[in-house]
């Protein structure tokens, strides 16, 4: 007996082991981490820029610790020093992930001049937390917005090298033939170059209703390629994004993202490691 569950807990710990490797804790900056870190990771954590942008930032002049100005990127820090970016202090920051279903006449930016209503004013309001939107849905687009902190996961999600998949319901003025959508495969051009769907599909009941995938994340880019084939959106919206779907989730509704869905998306952009999962 004894010796039975002695092999029981070695399965047991061997288990567990596996699903750490495979199912790391996500990053969490703690304010009283004493390891140092590198000042760009640092600042990054903080959901201020990427790392390489925090570079550019320090190759500037315009990162601070302890009252003088960093003059090498390799600069290791802890939460103990003080860090200014452009005169403001900065401290990392627990990550945060969150799911919106936008709806209408919302602006999706970190503030607005006309004093219109953004996806920030709603959540901020209901999580107390400072998060931004990765990549910006036209005012009248609706559908599913990534809001997060963690600035190195968002500069890679946008970034054009990983990708990123989009998919849109695309209610249009007609219903358009096989040619048009034929020529949205093949490629369209815009005034700021080619443009193609890397998938187009017929609703299954809607006639005028299409599902549009795209990898490019142009200004308008959808609205403009429908336009390059002679029809007009009436509607849109994003119904996937690098995975993540708003199938469980109502138009004006947010939550939390699940473990597992932080852990996909940072796997998506090879970021999924022990060096950039821990400060």
């Amino acid at each position: 007996m004894q010796k039975r569950n002695k092999r029981n807990r070695k399965k047991a710990t061997a288990n567990n082991k596996q699903r750490e490797e495979f199912w790391p804790e996500p990053p969490k900056p703690k304010s009283g981490e004493k390891e140092p870190v590198r000042l760009n990771k640092y600042i990054a954590s903080a959901g201020i820029c990427s790392r390489r942008e925090a570079d550019k930032l320090i190759e500037e002049g315009k990162v601070k610790v302890n009252g003088k100005v960093a003059t090498e990127l390799g600069v290791k820090v802890t939460a103990k020093d003080n860090v200014l970016v452009n005169d403001e202090e900065i401290q990392p920051e627990e990550f945060v992930y969150i799911l919106l279903n936008k709806p209408k006449n919302t602006i999706s930016t970190t503030n607005d001049e006309k004093d219109r209503k953004t996806v920030l004013d709603v959540i901020e309001d209901a999580t107390g937390k400072r998060v931004y939107p990765v990549g910006r849905l036209d005012r009248n687009t609706t559908g599913l917005l990534l809001l997060t902190n963690d600035g190195e996961l968002a500069h890679r999600l946008m970034h054009p090298s990983y990708k990123i998949r989009k998919v849109y319901q695309v209610e249009t003025n007609i219903i358009l033939s096989d040619e048009q959508l034929g020529l949205l495969r093949k490629g369209v051009m815009l005034d700021d170059g080619a443009a193609r769907a890397y998938k187009v599909d017929r609703h299954k009941v809607l006639a005028n209703v299409i599902f549009m995938s795209v990898i490019d994340g142009r200004n308008h880019q959808v609205r403009r390629m429908i336009q390059a084939v002679d029809a007009e959106v009436i509607s849109l919206k994003r119904t996937i994004y690098a995975g993540l779907t708003t199938d469980d989730l109502r138009q004006g509704r947010w939550r939390y993202l699940t473990r597992k869905e932080i852990h996909e998306l940072r796997q998506l952009v090879k970021l999924l490691d022990k060096k950039s999962l821990r400060l």
